[in-house]
């Protein structure tokens, strides 16, 4: 974080910070949305919805703005967090990912959703996981792709993403205000660490816990969260969880369940109701669905036509809040931001 950008989190009056992360967030919008265009002029996938569509997407977007400056203003995270986007990393990333670009669109030219790693014994992992999704290098199975990750998530998401991802963090920290802040928190399929980054700012004293599905993007999680100190990360099967019953207080997990089929989806709610304790929270974060979103269908629609995404054209109607509630859980709240949804649940005492 900049020095100005440390000043105005801890010392700039509320309309100066606010009127400096409205600037931030606008001024990030324009060239994300720019690149967004070019890259479908170059990959010949141009959209064109209609003007009721294209409202919605900004009022949402606009309310998503206006929903983090309430959090910060409700104590429910710092308001350091508003400007700790890694500009200067994603700057320096920059580079590889418009080399990768070129390969991209051959890739989804031929629509080689195969076409991953060599030196990668794909075989031990499940087949709906050995694919490049979204059609970038090498799948999730290097440390390459994780490095680009992050940089390409927020060029998709106009340079919201890690806004969204903190979405999930107020009801973690109302049961924090609660019970205090010595709790153990998962985040499954917590991909770089970029949540786990954000709640450590936000709840420094909580014992983290972060599994996924690929190594690499594990061992670059692990790198960038070197400075946590009650961390613990590893690589395995959400499916099949390397924890024992009732053991965290708080699950997360954000973007995960659209990449997965039906039968799978079902399988890691099951697991999630297993290793959560009673009384514990579960807050999921993933994209749109038809059920609170319906006025999204163009763009829902879309994304699983243009990227490779197989599972998502079924996910969409497949609700989140209705599969938690036929494990069991107690569903809480359903939040729509921007495109993306929260459902917040709990398991019962």
């Amino acid at each position: 974080m900049s020095t100005f950008a440390m000043s105005l989190s801890k010392h700039a009056p509320a309309p100066l910070y606010r009127s400096a992360y409205q600037l931030m967030q606008r001024g990030l919008l324009w060239p994300a949305a720019s690149a967004q265009r070019l890259l479908r002029k170059t990959m010949k996938r141009p959209i064109s919805p209609d003007r009721k569509a294209e409202l919605e997407v900004q009022r949402r977007y606009d309310a998503l703005l206006k929903q983090d400056l309430a959090n910060v203003e409700r104590g429910y995270y710092p308001r350091q967090l508003l400007f700790q986007m890694p500009l200067g990393d994603y700057l320096r990333r920059a580079p590889a990912l418009l080399l990768d670009i070129p390969k991209t669109v051959r890739r989804m030219g031929k629509g080689d959703h195969h076409d991953l790693p060599a030196e990668v014994s794909i075989e031990r992992y499940p087949d709906y996981f050995r694919r490049n999704f979204h059609w970038q290098t090498d799948g999730y199975f290097s440390r390459h792709s994780a490095k680009l990750y992050d940089i390409g998530v927020e060029l998709l998401f106009v340079g919201v993403a890690d806004v969204m991802r903190r979405q999930v963090i107020p009801p973690i920290s109302r049961k924090v205000q609660r019970e205090g802040g010595h709790l153990r928190l998962l985040d499954v399929a917590c991909g770089t660490g970029r949540l786990l980054h954000q709640l450590a700012v936000a709840h420094p004293h909580i014992h983290y816990f972060g599994l996924d599905l690929s190594p690499f993007y594990v061992q670059h999680a692990r790198a960038e969260l070197s400075h946590l100190r009650e961390l613990s990360l590893v690589a395995a099967n959400a499916e099949d969880m390397p924890y024992r019953d009732a053991y965290f207080d708080v699950l997360t997990s954000v973007y995960l369940f659209h990449e997965l089929p039906k039968s799978v989806r079902r399988n890691v709610y099951q697991e999630m109701w297993r290793v959560l304790k009673p009384g514990g929270l579960l807050v999921i974060q993933d994209s749109a669905q038809m059920s609170e979103s319906g006025d999204l269908a163009f763009f829902l629609g879309r994304f699983s036509k243009d990227f490779h995404e197989p599972y998502h054209r079924g996910y969409v109607s497949d609700d989140i809040a209705a599969a938690v509630a036929a494990v069991g859980f107690e569903v809480e709240a359903i939040e729509a931001h921007f495109v993306a949804k929260v459902v917040i649940a709990r398991k019962p005492e």
